[in-house]
């Protein structure tokens, strides 16, 4: 079944094809499950050799720099000892990489040309394979989205003509309400299920997929069109009620995923350990809030290193002090002003439990909290260390870290650990569904905002949103100016979904690189004057190894060829550029492709 033809041109993936290995191919749901097999890998196989990434598939790192786990390097929330090249406005054309994202999507389009010669096409298995089909090519397209905006729709494999490579690129709009369609295509197919036992995609995960892809392209098209920036739909006359249908609709996915059947976890049933206890349990199976997700078994040695990279509190990266600012206080006021001053001088005090969101030392290390299995507690972030055990900014992660693993090769062995890959879980519908409320009309939704975020609280212990107690018009908070209903459920989605690799996403829907990236350098914790630097006054120099700005805050790496910090181009960086091969006359498209602004 895996050997047919799907070998690849440039980007769009046009060649000749191979053959069915048999005339009944796809003749059996059995057969098809096995086909759809490879979507649920970390990489896609194509013919030839090789693989394409899969960015349907959401996967713990091999890297200290990207997955789940790692992957908010890339933002404001995790900073690494070097700057981000998209970050700091870096990027050059030359760094355009190939749409593998064409490659998935070729394999899923020749099935769906093919999966009626089923012979049981009345079947509930049919249906789901019908529908895990539809669910993963609106996944692969999604990610182009993201990447590139407007890309071009392809539904059905591609004749081996170069003249059928001359398309042109679908506005944003149609592509959003292509993806959208294959949605309710998958949710009209996929099974509805109650738990995630099955490891299959089913009916509510493409409801919440649903979700997050309207409430992007909603808040995307809404923001972007603020800025006046070249980004946003141009050839859409009706912005404003499309917006209103986008996000009618990621509320309309999310609301039959909250009947019930999945709840927020409360694994230890301890509001200072429930929350972090979620992204280190290796066995998720039956877990009430986890929709789909992947597992990693070191006996069958399928690991991650996540734990390889944390277990020391480094990993060449740290938390970023914008983040662990952005949590409440325990009594849900945004922590500002002298009271945030004195917490920082004594080190760990800023992210007590006792004075903070209990998600914060659940997400960050703090001293006296076990970092590994053989009793060792934190206690000092290793910003003194040069290895890949450094630490960055002072806060070091302790999110997916298992330091309670009686699996010790995990700590010291790469490829060993098995923290768990959430794909989708019930706190990302009931952020979706919060957002899309304020968005559309906070006032009016207000008590369903409450209503919906209220799990998100309870799980750790804090008061239920208060929209005037938590609003933030501190003169140095990026969205002070923002309607306070907006400004909650984004701080809300923050603090919940930290390093989970969803924050640079945000920041571009928000288009709010402008605030929050643009002239602002890559800081943590505050180190003059405090208890961090008494303990490290012998071992560490400012300006050798240790950086610090003019206000005595760590610095993660060496600005030196950086002095105005980061500085994404606000008129190119929201998208990627497209490679060459794909432009112009000669290229793949005949010239029917334009690059996208600003490259």
């Amino acid at each position: 079944m895996l050997c047919l033809g799907l070998t690849g041109c440039f980007d769009m993936n046009q060649e000749p094809q191979g053959e069915l290995s048999t005339s009944e191919a796809f003749s059996t749901t059995n057969e098809i499950q096995m086909y759809l097999n490879m979507f649920y890998q970390g990489s896609v196989p194509v013919s030839g050799g090789g693989n394409a990434t899969n960015s349907a598939i959401k996967t713990q790192s091999s890297s200290a720099t990207n997955g789940i786990a790692f992957g908010d390097t890339g933002s404001d929330n995790l900073l690494p000892n070097s700057f981000n090249a998209r970050l700091s406005g870096r990027m050059a054309l030359g760094d355009a990489a190939e749409m593998t994202d064409y490659k998935p999507i070729r394999n899923v389009n020749f099935l769906l040309q093919n999966i009626n010669r089923c012979q049981d096409q009345e079947s509930e298995a049919f249906k789901q394979c019908l529908g895990e089909a539809y669910y993963f090519r609106a996944a692969y397209y999604y990610n182009l989205l993201v990447n590139y905006g407007g890309v071009t729709w392809i539904d059905t494999p591609l004749d081996p003509d170069r003249e059928q490579m001359k398309k042109p690129r679908n506005t944003r709009t149609e592509i959003t309400n292509y993806i959208l369609n294959d949605l309710d295509q998958a949710i009209a197919n996929l099974i509805e299920q109650n738990s995630n036992t099955t490891g299959r995609v089913h009916r509510d995960v493409a409801r919440a997929l649903k979700s997050e892809v309207a409430l992007f392209a909603a808040t995307w098209e809404k923001y972007h069109r603020a800025e006046n920036d070249p980004f946003y739909d141009q050839t859409l006359t009706n912005a404003d009620e499309q917006i209103r249908d986008w996000l009618n609709q990621a509320v309309e996915a999310a609301e039959p995923v909250m009947r019930g059947a999945w709840s927020i976890s409360h694994i230890s049933n301890n509001p200072l350990t429930n929350y972090r206890d979620l992204f280190i349990t290796k066995d998720l199976n039956g877990n009430p809030e986890v929709l789909w997700w992947k597992q990693y078994n070191v006996a069958a040695n399928i690991c991650n290193n996540v734990t390889y990279y944390s277990c020391y509190g480094g990993g060449q990266k740290g938390v970023s002090a914008s983040l662990v600012d952005d949590y409440l206080t325990i009594d849900g006021r945004p922590f500002v002003g002298a009271e945030k001053l004195t917490a920082k001088k004594t080190y760990g005090e800023e992210l007590s439990p006792e004075l903070r969101d209990p998600r914060l030392s659940q997400t960050v290390f703090m001293p006296g909290q076990q970092i590994r299995n053989d009793g060792t507690t934190f206690k000092w972030p290793p910003i003194d260390l040069t290895t890949y055990h450094q630490n960055t900014t002072g806060y070091s992660l302790l999110k997916y870290e298992e330091f309670n693993t009686d699996n010790s090769a995990a700590y010291v062995t790469e490829a060993r650990g098995e923290t768990p890959a959430i794909q989708f879980r019930y706190a990302d519908v009931l952020l979706n569904y919060a957002e899309a409320l304020a968005e559309l009309d906070g006032a009016g939704n207000a008590q369903r905002i409450i209503d919906a975020l209220h799990p998100l609280r309870e799980r750790v212990g804090m008061p239920d949103v208060d929209f005037d107690r938590e609003y933030n018009t501190a003169a140095d908070y990026p969205f002070r100016n923002l309607d306070k209903y907006i400004q909650a459920v984004r701080r809300e989605r923050r603090v919940e979904k930290a390093c989970e690799n969803t924050r640079l996403t945000d920041i571009l829907r928000w288009a709010a690189a402008d605030e929050l990236i643009v002239g602002k350098f890559p800081i943590g914790a505050l180190y003059t004057g405090t208890t961090l630097e008494e303990h490290f006054a012998s071992t560490l120099t400012p300006g050798d190894g240790l950086w610090l700005n003019d206000e005595g805050y760590i610095l993660a790496s060496n600005i030196k060829d950086y002095p105005t910090g980061w500085q994404f181009n606000v008129n190119r960086d929201y998208l990627l550029p497209i490679r060459d091969e794909m432009l112009g006359p000669d290229g793949l498209t005949g010239g029917m492709w334009e690059q996208n602004p600003g490259w």
